[in-house]
């Protein structure tokens, strides 16, 4: 029986067209296959932690393929040489950064670990392999400034439906620190009146909920645009709607929609920094800091779990580091 043959009828769909084929060496028989899919069906609830950790299983899968590598073979040995391979600059390795390797190895132990309680396997192969060291003080998402996020927003046409929509998406992550995740899957209902204010929810990873007054301007871009759509008495309909262009019917818009409406927006403003969605949470949370925000606030308006998080978006000592060197008289 082919490993294609005995993946259950339970395989997620998110799942679907994220590898060549199947990770057959995590298939060897329909018992296995099922506690490994029950590993992203039943344990993995987060949508892109699901699609990162299924793609460095297929990925290892093919790696032990290649060496004629059985699951119940696979030794820490075998996952050491795999990982070292993953960090090595190409042609010798795959040429992964190191949070992208360490992701990897940490997908494989989290599976393992799944395999061995559920007595596919009897001991962890990737348990006592480590990754590469890897520290961060600084985040790496590109920030704007004050001057170039005000002329972003100004370049939207905001005489179209269109163009209210995409700056009241902007306006969200930027005005309320929100993942561009959880802005997307707003429906109408999310935006609520209360205290005679404006309120966004925004329901964030794991499955927290998380909600943020709106300033004067962005209660301003949430009405104009609600009222211009017209999806105000469509209180469970999504918020943030696709114009239905290439299919004639909204949708409701995704991570890659408003990266690519980002994008357009940036080049017509003339901004030349490789900014993406994330740039307007640490945008925002930069501006708020400079203005003499405190830590331990963003860490609560930007829903981190820890302040050590909420610091990587911390780009204060840029402007600093730039007024130093700007000392050079030469």
């Amino acid at each position: 029986m082919s490993a294609i043959e005995i993946i259950p009828t339970g395989e997620p769909r998110a799942l679907a067209g994220l590898a060549a084929k199947p990770p057959a060496v995590f298939l060897p028989d329909e018992e296995t296959a099922e506690r490994f899919f029950g590993f992203f069906t039943a344990h993995i609830r987060n949508r892109n932690t699901r699609r990162a950790y299924y793609k460095a299983a297929c990925r290892f899968s093919d790696w032990c393929e290649g060496r004629g590598l059985d699951l119940a073979r696979v030794k820490p040995s075998h996952v050491a040489a795999y990982i070292e391979k993953l960090g090595l600059p190409e042609p010798e390795g795959q040429g992964l950064s190191k949070p992208t390797v360490k992701q990897h190895l940490a997908a494989l132990r989290m599976l393992f670990d799944w395999l061995v309680v559920g007595q596919a396997l009897d001991t962890n192969p990737a348990h006592a392999v480590r990754g590469p060291k890897y520290s961060q003080k600084k985040g790496k998402t590109p920030v704007l400034d004050r001057d170039e996020a005000r002329a972003l927003i100004a370049v939207i046409d905001t005489s179209t439906p269109t163009g209210l929509r995409d700056r009241a998406l902007i306006g969200t992550m930027i005005y309320t620190f929100a993942r561009v995740g959880a802005v997307v899957q707003m429906n109408v209902c999310d935006y609520f009146s209360q205290g005679r204010r404006g309120w966004v929810r925004l329901h964030e990873k794991g499955g927290k909920e998380h909600e943020a007054p709106c300033v004067p301007k962005l209660e301003a871009y949430m009405d104009e645009y609600i009222a211009a759509a017209g999806i105000a008495d469509d209180p469970n309909g999504s918020l943030f709607r696709t114009t239905g262009r290439s299919t004639g019917t909204p949708h409701r818009m995704t991570q890659q929609d408003a990266y690519r409406m980002i994008e357009r927006y940036a080049r017509r403003a003339g901004i030349k920094t490789k900014i993406g969605n994330h740039s307007m949470r640490a945008t925002a949370l930069t501006d708020y800091l400079r203005n003499g925000g405190s830590l331990g606030k963003a860490r609560e308006m930007a829903n981190h779990a820890d302040t050590r998080t909420t610091q990587l978006y911390d780009r204060r000592a840029d402007v600093a580091s730039l007024d130093e060197y700007g000392k050079v008289g030469i």
